[in-house]
């Protein structure tokens, strides 16, 4: 009774609006009076899980991406996606979808993504009279491809929960992680083909030109994660010295190349990050300790039975399992979702015949869809904020890609295990 209450009051106060880690804690607490539990043999859980260096990579790719976002790393990368998509009717938007598929894998995270790709390219899109709700909608659909396109810190938290090689939990989600950009570049060429509003800009006399100029100066932008995820699959360095190198390259780049640094910029760039890391810090510490009081209950045990009462059919089982997944996502972030999910559904997934390095892709593509879809959507609000355009001229055009990007995405990576474990099997055997 007390578990069912607790599951309850969770996705109340989820859904009331209350931030993840207070309502964990709430969780917490309500435990701690009802007397059924000593939540104090709990809470060293989350003290040991944490205290490991592998942990540290998380802060690490936080600052990295607030340096970028601010550092204006992002702005040569638009302006090459742009060359070579804008002169296709529609193409500007694609090379908004291309830009963060780039930039994804350069921050490894979501919301930096969408930030910078869509305060770059929002104002070109709305120059050249692109539909603002589609347009807005377009960016915010792509942006999770920074938690797909590896580095991801998404996976690096799943490696270290499950127990798994981070390398190839990174590669597990790139060809997903492509399908999607492929899709949404093929969704919105077909939507805008007869927009005959749309401004197309000047052919260029000089391309070859101009692309030589805007490719050297995004040089150093791209060859960040050469350095990253070079450094990583040779084994030259573990992720979380990748993340700190990550951190000290994007430093000078900021500051003496693109410029857009300067130390009142800087330092309030580290009061941001600082802000972000804590918050992001609690909240797995709250969800490690309820994970933990999951475990003890035996909670994944009794979802197991539930799932094989209703059928035995690996399917059905997988659908299932989805399902759960795509409404975790609906009401929690990423992070959360993740332990979550990993601690409750992967026991069940590989009963029903699934890898852990398929498991992971599969979570992946589910978390990303989950941070678009409402009622809670992440990304979506940020969206919002960062292109000035209201959530209710962005639902359909978001719903609509879901359905036809998303989702097809999310069926071919669940039932065609190789699309997972391809590239992890081809480095790996």
């Amino acid at each position: 009774m007390i578990i069912a209450i607790s599951i309850f009051l969770i996705c109340l106060l989820l859904f009331a609006g209350v931030a993840v880690p207070l309502a964990f804690g709430g969780v917490l607490i309500f435990l701690a009076y009802t007397g059924g539990h000593n939540v104090s043999g709990f809470l060293p859980t989350g003290h040991w899980k944490m205290n490991t260096v592998v942990i540290l990579v998380i802060p690490l790719f936080i600052l990295a991406g607030d340096i970028m976002k601010n550092g204006k790393i992002a702005s040569p990368i638009v302006e090459i996606a742009e060359m070579l998509l804008g002169r296709i009717r529609g193409g500007l938007s694609a090379a908004g979808v291309v830009a963060s598929a780039m930039f994804g894998a350069i921050s490894g995270s979501g919301a930096a993504t969408l930030t910078c790709i869509g305060s770059v390219m929002m104002p070109h899109l709305k120059k050249a009279n692109y539909p603002r709700g589609y347009s807005a909608a377009l960016l915010v659909s792509a942006s999770p491809l920074g938690l797909l396109i590896p580095p991801s810190s998404a996976q690096l938290i799943y490696a270290w929960i499950t127990q798994q090689s981070v390398l190839k939990c990174f590669l597990a989600t790139v060809i997903p992680g492509l399908m999607i950009a492929t899709f949404l570049v093929i969704q919105n060429l077909i939507y805008m083909r007869n927009r005959e509003d749309i401004k197309m800009p000047e052919k260029s006399e000089n391309f070859a030109v101009e692309f030589g100029q805007k490719s050297f100066r995004a040089l150093p932008a791209l060859f960040m994660p050469f350095i990253i995820l070079g450094g990583i699959y040779g084994g030259i360095m573990t992720p979380t010295e990748a993340a700190g190198v990550a951190v000290m390259y994007a430093i000078p780049v900021g500051f003496f190349i693109y410029k857009g640094l300067t130390w009142p910029i800087f330092l309030q760039t580290l009061k941001e990050s600082g802000v972000t890391i804590g918050v992001v810090m609690v909240m797995i510490f709250m969800v490690l300790i309820v994970s933990r009081f999951l475990i003890f209950e035996d909670i994944p045990g009794m979802a197991e039975d539930l799932i094989y009462s209703i059928s035995e059919n690996p399917v059905v089982i997988l659908l299932m399992i989805n399902l759960v997944m795509i409404l975790i996502g609906m009401i929690m972030d990423d992070f959360s979702g993740l332990i979550l999910s990993a601690t409750l559904l992967m026991p069940i997934a590989q009963g029903a015949g699934m890898d852990p390095i398929h498991f992971a892709a599969v979570l992946g593509v589910n978390l990303g869809m989950g941070n678009i879809t409402p009622p809670t959507a992440p990304l979506l609000f940020l969206g919002a904020r960062v292109t000035d355009v209201p959530v209710k001229e962005m639902l359909k055009p978001t719903v609509m890609m879901i359905v036809f990007a998303w989702l097809p995405t999310l069926a071919l990576t669940t039932f065609v295990p190789q699309i997972a474990l391809f590239l992890p099997e081809l480095f790996f055997g």
